[in-house]
C-alpha cells in the first residue's frame, strides 16, 4: 500500500509543474497550494489550471479502477472494464446525443446522470446478448458482445456528429477525452461522486472476496447475490457515468489499473481496492 501511495503523491507533485509553457519549479507549486499570499504568475498557473487537471486526472484514474475491479469480480473475468463491456460508449452515445438535440447547454450533474442513463442502457443490452443474466455465464461471449455494442454506439456516435455540424467540434473534442479542459468546476462534480461510492465499496470487500470465489460459494455463505450484484452495477454506472461526463470516454484504465494493483497486494479484496 505505501509504494502505490508514494508514486501516486511523486506523480502528483510532478504534474503540478513539468512542461509548462511558463517556468514553474517545484518550489512555485509548493507555495501554490499554501493559503494567505497573493500568488505569482508560475503559482496562479498551478492553482488555476494545473491543480484542477491533476485532481481531476486523479478522481477520474480511481474511479475508473474501481469500476474495473468492481466488474472483474462481478463477472468473473479478468478482461472485463468499461470500455470493453460497452458502458464507456453508450455514456459517450447518450452525451452525444445531448449536446447534439438538447436547445440549451446541459452541464454539471445533469450530464453526469445522462451518461449515467447511456452505460446503464448498453450495460443492460450487453448483459442480455452476452447472457450475463444466466447462472452459467459465458465469459468470452459477454466481452465479444461488449466490444461488438461499443463499435455500434461509436457508429451512431459518429453519425450523430455529421448531422450535428454546428455541435461537431466540440463533440470531437471530448470525444477524444483527456483532462486538458478541466476546470475546477470539474473537480467538485466529481468528488461527491468518488467520496460517496469508495467507502460503500471499501464495505463491500469482504463480500467481493466471497463472490471472486465463485456464486455458489458466496451464496452459501450468506450472501445476497441479487441485492450485491444492484449495487455494483450502480456504483459502476455512477463512477463511469460522471467521468465519461467529464473527460469523455477515457479507455482502458479500468481494464489495466486492476492487475496492477492484485500485482502489489494480491487477491484479497480489502487490499485490492484501496490500492486501486
Amino acid at each position: 500500500m505505501g509504494l502505490p501511495v508514494a508514486v501516486l503523491i511523486i506523480i502528483f507533485w510532478l504534474s503540478l509543474f513539468c512542461y509548462s509553457a511558463i517556468p514553474v519549479s517545484g518550489a512555485d507549486a509548493i507555495r501554490a497550494l499554501l493559503p494567505g499570499h497573493t500568488p505569482t504568475l508560475p503559482e496562479a498557473l498551478v492553482q488555476n489550471l494545473r491543480l484542477p487537471r491533476s485532481l481531476v486526472a486523479v478522481l477520474i484514474g480511481a474511479s475508473l479502477a474501481l469500476a474495473g475491479t468492481l466488474l472483474q469480480t462481478l463477472t468473473h473475468n479478468s478482461m472485463a472494464s468499461p470500455s470493453l463491456l460497452g458502458i464507456n460508449s453508450g455514456a459517450a452515445l447518450a452525451m452525444a446525443l445531448t449536446s447534439a438535440l438538447s436547445p440549451t447547454p446541459v452541464a454539471g450533474y445533469s450530464l453526469s446522470f445522462i451518461a449515467a442513463c447511456g452505460g446503464g442502457v448498453s450495460w443492460l443490452l450487453v448483459m442480455t446478448a452476452g447472457g450475463g443474466f444466466r447462472h452459467t455465464q459465458d465469459r468470452n461471449k459477454l466481452i465479444l458482445a461488449g466490444i461488438a455494442l461499443s463499435a455500434f454506439c461509436m457508429a451512431l456516435t459518429r453519425i450523430t456528429l455529421l448531422l450535428a455540424e454546428d455541435h461537431a467540434y466540440g463533440i470531437f473534442y471530448w470525444l477524444a477525452g483527456g483532462v486538458s479542459h478541466a476546470h475546477w468546476q470539474d473537480v467538485w462534480q466529481l468528488l461527491p461522486v468518488v467520496v460517496t461510492a469508495v467507502p460503500v465499496v471499501l464495505l463491500l470487500a469482504n463480500q467481493l472476496n466471497l463472490l471472486n470465489v465463485s456464486d455458489s460459494t458466496a451464496h452459501t455463505l450468506g450472501v445476497n447475490l441479487p441485492r450485491l450484484r444492484l449495487i455494483i452495477n450502480m456504483l459502476v454506472l455512477l463512477l463511469v457515468g460522471a467521468c465519461v461526463s467529464v473527460a469523455g470516454p477515457v479507455a482502458f484504465i479500468g481494464l489495466l489499473v486492476p492487475h496492477l494493483a492484485r500485482f502489489w497486494a494480491g487477491f484479497d479484496q480489502r487490499n485490492v481496492l484501496p490500492v486501486s
